[in-house]
């Protein structure tokens, strides 16, 4: 039975809210928000994802069914699943912002991989680097094999880096597509293509303690496509979604719920592992879930998408998180694992806090200058030429 203090944590509920709405501006009948696929408005809703993805990972630190029973503080429960939702629309923004770049900046595709590519492979090694020095830190015995594959990166040592190792891939395809394809639907074909590869790789591999680990690898990256196929049509379709626009907006979320509770029943059901069934059955029951994730993940963006075009969200503390969403993403875990109940199942944490509204709280005051000191590091091995200018000029403008 929950003491009063562990009820703290269901605060934090009303508070995301409070979070996503402050500042919002409604529209009323017959007006629309015209700025609901801007840059800024991207960037508002990537920065309130990638808290809800921390609450993910918190979740699962705190009350996922796998834990060890004496550890389980239920509160966080409604995030244990739902990590794949947030990180859609990561994939779903992506993906639109790419195709946008391209036909409003000139020879956008010059340089692709210095300024697309290059961040996201400099963030994963550097994070990467972050957490060994943590590792070695709180006492974790390497050998000369396990040092080898966590530096050269065959190994996650931040186990949330999947994304930035993800992502690039798919920037491979849409750089290939869109370079040698001179039609834009080939083009977007070839980028479908590579991605169901990429999928039907993932329903493949076992669970190794390398890349391609588990499911979270691959069931959210079809709305990387989707966001290219939205920004092609996107004056067709922000058009259409005026049309019997309530009911648009109640029927995808009702099918948002409604395919999550039919995924969730496929995974009772099938189970995502598959490893104890027969050989011919683990890719097909691997299918038959992420099937049902695919058209959660689907409504759910699409929700989203709906829902800014009636209300302009935006506040100092959501913008700031637009700006470092990545940084964010790749740092927090470091003090979830520092303040749980144990350190990566490795050792004993510093200290761990039992109570999860304190662990929710000592996380985020820990991971916001955290995530700041790291993204001064990255621009500092991205431009080691330029940085020390920059940081005269910060220091004059002050």
């Amino acid at each position: 039975m929950q003491s009063v203090l562990d009820k703290l944590v269901y605060l934090y509920y009303p508070l995301l809210l409070v979070l996503l709405f402050a500042g919002a501006k409604w529209y009323g009948r017959g007006k629309w928000n015209e700025e609901s696929m801007s840059l800024e408005q991207m960037k508002t809703v990537q920065g309130f994802s990638a808290v809800c993805i921390m609450f993910h990972h918190l979740s699962q630190k705190t009350c996922a069914s796998w834990l060890p029973k004496k550890y389980i503080v239920h509160g966080l429960d409604f995030f244990v699943p739902l990590g794949y939702f947030f990180v859609s629309i990561f994939f779903f923004c992506s993906g639109y912002g790419l195709y946008k770049s391209l036909k409003t900046k000139p020879d956008y595709l010059k340089g692709f991989f210095r300024k697309r590519v290059l961040p996201l492979i400099a963030g994963y090694y550097l994070s990467g680097a972050v957490y060994l020095l943590v590792r070695f830190l709180m006492g974790e015995k390497f050998t000369p094999y396990s040092l080898f594959c966590y530096v050269s990166g065959i190994k996650l040592c931040n186990t949330n880096a999947w994304f930035v190792i993800a992502l690039p891939t798919f920037y491979l395809f849409f750089y290939l597509a869109y370079r040698f394809c001179r039609n834009e639907k080939l083009a977007l074909l070839f980028v479908c293509l590579g991605i169901f590869c990429y999928t039907w790789i993932g329903t493949y591999v076992n669970h190794p303690d390398y890349w391609m680990r588990g499911e979270w690898w691959y069931n959210s990256v079809h709305l990387f496509p989707i966001g290219l196929f939205f920004a092609m049509k996107e004056e067709k379709i922000l058009a259409n979604m005026k049309k019997l626009y309530p009911l648009r907006l109640i029927l995808s979320f009702v099918l948002t719920i409604g395919f999550y509770v039919l995924s969730e029943i496929a995974q009772a059901i099938w189970g995502y592992y598959g490893e104890a069934w027969h050989a011919d059955h683990i890719v097909l029951r691997r299918w038959g879930c992420l099937m049902t994730q695919v058209a959660a993940s689907c409504a759910f963006v699409y929700f989203v998408v709906l829902l800014c075009r009636k209300v302009k969200l935006g506040n100092r503390v959501l913008r700031f998180f637009g700006t470092i969403t990545m940084e964010f993403y790749l740092i927090h875990g470091i003090f979830i694992e520092l303040f749980g109940f144990s350190f990566l199942d490795i050792t004993r944490p510093v200290y761990y806090i039992r109570n999860v509204a304190l662990f929710v709280a000592v996380v985020i005051i820990c991971s916001i200058p955290a995530a700041l000191l790291f993204r001064e590091l990255l621009q500092f091995v991205l431009h080691p030429a330029i940085y020390p200018e920059k940081w005269k000029r910060r220091k004059t403008s002050a």
